[in-house]
């Protein structure tokens, strides 16, 4: 047995020493673990069970293998106290996650034999896995390939997102024209997330600000509970397994049974249909008010939720003595940083103000500074007119108190501009976050660099463009803060499960570094005269 005393911190997380956590799963310990999952998980036996029931059974499997890594990782960041790093967007674009968990847990041919000598077709059973409806583009794709980056290189990393109950819709062309139809992704249930209903938050909309003598307060909301469901990224064969923690919306009241039985059945759960509106589909219509206002919403309930998590994660991981309220906050940006992907949720800014002003009782200039350490922001965007811009008269109905947070950032900073550029008005409506015209709107682009210590394109000559055209005048008040962050994928879903003859190929050449290290590929370069490989 290894002496633990004797490893690194990096070399015990690799020693996981949990029950039934093996280096190299045996086929028939995965043959009784599908049987058990088969029998007492879906109540099934084979001669009942459908394709769906075996991938069910294999990815209960397969999770078992997760459980114990999943648990030590945790263990290790706390006992550690290690920075953690949130990675707040609208989209995760996963994909499915039966062959890539399977992979990175190194147990992808166990699995395949153990599936084969149960007489069953591993292709078909992969295809019965519903892909993920948590994003549809770009974005999405980027910040999953994050996190996967991310936990195979053992960071304490932390997604935050929304749990669509309906993603962005399922395509189908009918006498050759598209026709929209719901994603249901979720209608079989899906094997891989954790509802955590221990850890819900209570999200505020509506009302209005009343200024009391320990300052400013928002009363008469309107409460929405978020309720939050974690799935695991695995590592690459480092027994890491990080989370990307999913808010589903729901009502505080969900059922009035007087109303029910006064014979209204549909306004007795108007309250909950409401409230699930909010994480029913990715990008709702936004060409009228209703879903104008349901956009915002969603994007607040992301922020609100998330940062109200990481705050009691936070003193989660403080000595009981020191949860004092203005103590206890002032290495927070030394604990947790905030990624911002995109404008999306760029009202986390405000948001964490409000927190540290209304809840913990901070000084403006101390939320400020704290705020200011802790985000980040990734803008995708170079064309101005298709920057994020929210009414004011929005803004005021759904989010007063964000508002006014938003206002005296905005004074603050202009007068650090009319410092630097006096009787320059010109400089001052370009950069301001309130536009006037054509309507009066925040421009959420404005509002994520002011707040932001650190501002980044994804690739080279993107970041040079928002230096040099979209945010130009910026990067002259704030040369510091903008730099370069080139997108990349993941090889190893990408080339590795994608193509795995390939991948085959390629790691005769020169090794599997590659899998943890695109940069090795350019090794390839010496093989380029090569007739056959």
């Amino acid at each position: 047995m290894t002496d633990n005393r004797l490893l690194d911190d990096d070399k015990k997380r690799k020693n996981i020493s949990i029950t039934g956590v093996a280096p190299n799963e045996q086929e028939e310990n995965i043959i009784n673990s599908f049987n058990k999952h088969l029998h007492f998980t879906l109540v099934k036996d084979r001669n009942s069970a459908t394709n769906r029931d075996f991938f069910q059974a294999l990815a209960h499997t397969v999770r078992d293998h997760l459980a114990g890594r999943w648990i030590r990782t945790y263990q290790h960041y706390y006992s550690r106290q290690a920075k953690g790093i949130c990675y707040l967007s609208l989209e995760f674009y996963i994909g499915r996650s039966l062959t890539n968990t399977m992979i990175n847990l190194g147990i992808k041919n166990s699995c395949d034999a153990a599936i084969a000598r149960m007489g069953l077709e591993m292709e078909e059973l992969q295809s019965m896995e519903e892909d993920a409806g948590l994003g549809n583009g770009g974005l999405g794709r980027l910040a999953a390939c994050f996190l996967d980056s991310m936990a195979t290189l053992g960071l304490a990393a932390y997604g935050y997102g929304i749990r669509y109950d309906y993603g962005i819709f399922t395509q189908k062309i009918v006498d050759g024209w598209q026709v929209e139809e719901p994603d249901e992704w979720l209608r079989f249930g899906n094997p891989w997330e954790v509802a955590r209903p221990e850890y819900v938050r209570k999200v505020q909309y509506y009302g209005n600000v009343e200024q009391t003598k320990e300052g400013s307060k928002w009363v008469n909301t309107q409460t929405i509970l978020a309720v939050p469901y974690d799935t695991p990224v695995p590592g690459y064969e480092n027994n890491v397994v990080n989370v990307a923690r999913l808010w589903s919306a729901k009502a505080p009241d969900c059922f009035n049974f007087k109303i029910f039985n006064d014979g209204a059945y549909l306004d007795a759960v108007i309250d909950r249909n409401i409230a699930e509106n909010i994480s029913m589909v990715l990008y709702p219509n936004d060409n009228n008010f209703e879903g104008k206002e349901l956009r915002l919403k969603q994007e607040y309930f992301l922020v609100s939720s998330s940062l109200q998590d990481m705050i009691r994660r936070y003193k989660a991981n403080k000595p009981a003595n020191l949860i004092c309220k203005k103590m206890v906050m002032t290495d927070f940006p030394d604990k947790i940083a905030i990624q911002l992907n995109d404008t999306h949720p760029a009202l986390a800014i405000p948001e964490l103000m409000r927190l540290l002003m209304d809840e913990e009782g901070l000084t403006w200039e101390m939320a400020w500074n704290i705020t200011f350490r802790t985000c980040s922001y990734t803008n995708h965007t170079l064309l101005p007119e298709a920057l994020e811009r929210w009414p004011v008269s929005l803004m005021q109905r759904l989010l007063p108190r964000h508002l006014q947070i938003i206002y005296l950032i905005n004074h603050y900073f202009l007068e650090e501009v009319k410092a630097k550029y006096p009787n320059n008005i010109q400089n001052i409506k370009r950069l301001s976050l309130v536009e006037e015209e054509p309507v009066k709107q925040i421009n959420m682009a404005h509002l994520a660099i002011v707040g932001s210590h650190a501002v980044n394109g994804v690739s080279k000559i993107h970041s040079h463009l928002l230096k040099t055209e979209t945010f130009k005048y910026f990067f002259e008040l704030f040369p510091e803060r903008f730099q370069n962050k080139t997108n990349g994928i993941t090889p190893r879903r990408w080339l590795l499960l994608s193509n795995p003859e390939l991948a085959e190929v390629i790691t005769y050449q020169i090794g599997d570094n590659w899998i943890k290290n695109l940069e090795d590929l350019r090794k390839l370069v010496n093989y380029f005269t090569l007739k056959k490989m």
